[in-house]
C-alpha cells in the first residue's frame, strides 16, 4: 500500500503564498496557490510565488489546483503558474470569478480549464474523490475540501472562523463536518492565522455597525480602503451607504474590476445608481458620498496610498474626510501602514483603523474556534497550516489540549515532505521550496544578486568614475572625476570622495605604465576604491566605472 505524501510548498512559516500538495501514488492534488506581499527586505519587487519546482519535476502526476476561496494569498499565484502547469483548476463560483479576472488581464483566460465546484458535489481527481464543503471566512463562498485517499481521509480547512452571523448569511457546515468525523478523519490540516488569540473571533456584523455609524456621522466624505477581494466589506459599505443616502465610487483598478465581477455574479447586492464613476463623484456633495479604494497594506501603488502621499491624479484629501482603513496590517507592512496613515492626517483627514475603532475583524479562528474545529474532527494526524512559525507551533499546542499525542502533530515547514500510513507520520524528505519574485511580468528566483545590489544602493548609495586616458604618448592619465548618488553628505563626504579620486587616478597611472588594458584597469579601480571607501568611512556604495579614450 502507498503511503499519502503531504508536502507544502508554501503559507507554513508565512502569511500568504499558501500551497500545498497531496501526493498518492500516480496523483497529486494541489491545493491553492497564492502570493505573498512584499517586505522591506524585497526592494522593487511586485509579489512572491512559490517555488513549484517539485511540481513541474513530477508535472505526469499533477492532477489539479483545488482553489479554498478568492483571496490573493490563495489564487493571486495562477497568471504565473499557469503557463507552466497546465493543469485543471476547480474553484467555488466567486473564487472562479475573480480567477477570470486576473487571467483575462493576462491574457491567460482563453487557454485555461477552469471550473466551479459546489459543495456537497464529490468529483474524482485521478485516483482520488475530492468533496467541498462551506465554511466561514471573509468572503463570500469560502469552503474547506475533504479530499478520499485510499488509506482514509484528509479535511483540509482553507481559511476559517465560526461566525454565527456572517454578512452573506452563510455559515459553517457542521453537519459535513460531523459526517466526516463520522466516516473517520485521517489527517486534518487546519488554519493557524490566530492561534495565539484567546477566545472567538467577533462576528463580521460588529464592523458593519461601526461602519454604519461612521458613514452617518461624517460630515464630509467618506473614503473606506480594504482589499479589492474582501467582497463582504464593500457589501457592508455599500449597505450603510444606502442607509445614509450616499452613493458610491470605487477607485483602483483591481476594485473596480471586482466590484463590476461580483455584481454581475450576484455576490454584491447595489441597487442600479448607488455605485458611480470617479466622474459623476465629482459633481455629488461630499456628505452625500462614500469612496470604496485599494491601499489597506499600504501598496506604494494603491490608491489611497498616492492619495495619501498628493499623487493622485484625480483625488486629494479635503477638510472634513474621513477615512477609514478596514483590515489589519499583514506582518511585515505595518511600516508601510503606519506612513499611510501619518500622511492621511498631515493632510487634515480623520482616519480610523482597527487599532483605534473596529471598523476590521480578521477572518480566522481564535483559540477556541480552532479548539472546537479539533474536537469536531477528531483527526487521527494534524498539521497546522497556514501561518508564521509561531502559530503553528501555538496550533499545534492546542490540538495536544485535545487529546491528540504529541507523536501525531506534525509542524511543517514549506518543502517539508510527511509520509502518513493509517498509523504512522513520518517526515521523511525536503524538496525545493521558497520564493520566486515577480516584477512587472519578470521572475527573479531567491538566490538573484539583485537583492543585494538594490539594498546596498538604498543604504550606501552609487559611486561613479569617469576616467579619461589620451591617446597620445606623452599626454599622460587624466584626473578621474567622481560622481556620486545616496552616497554620504557634507564636508565628510567631499573629502573622502576626493581621496578616492585620487586612489582611482594612483591605478590608473599605474596601469597605464605597464600597457594593462582597460577592462584590466576598470576592476582594479573598482576593488581599490571600494577598499578605500569601506576602510575610510565603513561604507560599501555601488561602484561603477567609466573609462573612456580621448
Amino acid at each position: 500500500m502507498n503511503k499519502l505524501r503531504v508536502i507544502p510548498l508554501g503559507g507554513l512559516g508565512e502569511i500568504g503564498k499558501n500551497m500545498m500538495a497531496l501526493e498518492y501514488g500516480d496523483d497529486i492534488i494541489v491545493i491553492d496557490a497564492g502570493v505573498l506581499f512584499p517586505d522591506e527586505n524585497m526592494p522593487g519587487i511586485d509579489l512572491a510565488i512559490p517555488d513549484i519546482t517539485y511540481l513541474l519535476e513530477n508535472y505526469s502526476k499533477v492532477r489539479a489546483i483545488l482553489i479554498t476561496h478568492g483571496h490573493e494569498d490563495h489564487i493571486g499565484a495562477l497568471p504565473w503558474i499557469l503557463p507552466e502547469l497546465d493543469v485543471p483548476v476547480y474553484a467555488p463560483r466567486l473564487a472562479h470569478g475573480l480567477i477570470k479576472v486576473k487571467l483575462r488581464e493576462h491574457g491567460l483566460l482563453n487557454n485555461s480549464d477552469l471550473n466551479v465546484v459546489e459543495p456537497h458535489s464529490p468529483f474524482k481527481v485521478g485516483g482520488l474523490e475530492v468533496e467541498f464543503f462551506r465554511v466561514c471566512h471573509s468572503i463570500p463562498d469560502a469552503m474547506g475540501i475533504a479530499i478520499r485517499t485510499p488509506i482514509g481521509l484528509v479535511v483540509h480547512t482553507g481559511d476559517f472562523k465560526i461566525d454565527h452571523t456572517p454578512v452573506d448569511g452563510q455559515v459553517m457546515d457542521f453537519a459535513s463536518l460531523a459526517e466526516f468525523s463520522s466516516e473517520g478523519v485521517l489527517l486534518l490540516c487546519s488554519d493557524s492565522t490566530y492561534a495565539e488569540i484567546e477566545g472567538y473571533t467577533p462576528s463580521e456584523q460588529i464592523v458593519g455597525s461601526t461602519l454604519d455609524r461612521v458613514i452617518g456621522e461624517a460630515r464630509g466624505r467618506v473614503m473606506v480602503a480594504t482589499f479589492a477581494s474582501l467582497i463582504s466589506r464593500i457589501q457592508q459599505i455599500v449597505d450603510a451607504a444606502l442607509r445614509h443616502d450616499r452613493k458610491v465610487a470605487v477607485i483602483g483598478r483591481s476594485m473596480i474590476n471586482n466590484v463590476k465581477m461580483s455584481r454581475k455574479m450576484g455576490y454584491l447586492d447595489a441597487p442600479d445608481g448607488t455605485i458611480v464613476s470617479l466622474n459623476q463623484a465629482r459633481t455629488i456633495p461630499p456628505d452625500k458620498l462614500v469612496i470604496v479604494a485599494t491601499g489597506a497594506q499600504g501598496e506604494p501603488t494603491s490608491a489611497l496610498v498616492r492619495i495619501a502621499n498628493q499623487e493622485h491624479p484625480e483625488i486629494m484629501i479635503e477638510p472634513g474626510d474621513t477615512v477609514v482603513i478596514s483590515a489589519s496590517p499583514i506582518p511585515g507592512n505595518e511600516t508601510l501602514v503606519s506612513n499611510t496613515i501619518d500622511n492621511l492626517y498631515r493632510q487634515g483627514a480623520t482616519v480610523l483603523y482597527s487599532r483605534v475603532a473596529m471598523v476590521h475583524v480578521h477572518g480566522h479562528g481564535s483559540k477556541e474556534e480552532l479548539k472546537m474545529m479539533l474536537s469536531m474532527i477528531k483527526p487521527r494526524f494534524f498539521v497546522p497550516v497556514h501561518g508564521e512559525y509561531r502559530h503553528l507551533v501555538a496550533h499545534a499546542a492546542i490540538a495536544q489540549s485535545t487529546g491528540i499525542p504529541i507523536s501525531d502533530v506534525f509542524v511543517l515547514e514549506d518543502g517539508d515532505v510527511l509520509e502518513l500510513s493509517t498509523d504512522v507520520g513520518e517526515v521523511v524528505d525536503a524538496v525545493k521550496s521558497g520564493l520566486v519574485y515577480i516584477r512587472g511580468q519578470r521572475r527573479l528566483d531567491s538566490n538573484s544578486e539583485i537583492f543585494d545590489e538594490r539594498k546596498r544602493l538604498a543604504r550606501d548609495g552609487v559611486v561613479v568614475i569617469v576616467a579619461s586616458r589620451s591617446q597620445a604618448a606623452d599626454a599622460g592619465v587624466l584626473k578621474p572625476e567622481i560622481i556620486s548618488r545616496g552616497f554620504v553628505g557634507g564636508d565628510e563626504s567631499a573629502t573622502l570622495l576626493k581621496r578616492a579620486s585620487e586612489e582611482a587616478q594612483f591605478v590608473l597611472e599605474e596601469t597605464a605604465s605597464i600597457g594593462l588594458d582597460w577592462s584590466q584597469s576598470r576592476n582594479l579601480i573598482k576593488d581599490r576604491v571600494s577598499k578605500f571607501l569601506y576602510e575610510q568611512g565603513r561604507v560599501r556604495p555601488t561602484i561603477l566605472v567609466h573609462l573612456r579614450e580621448q
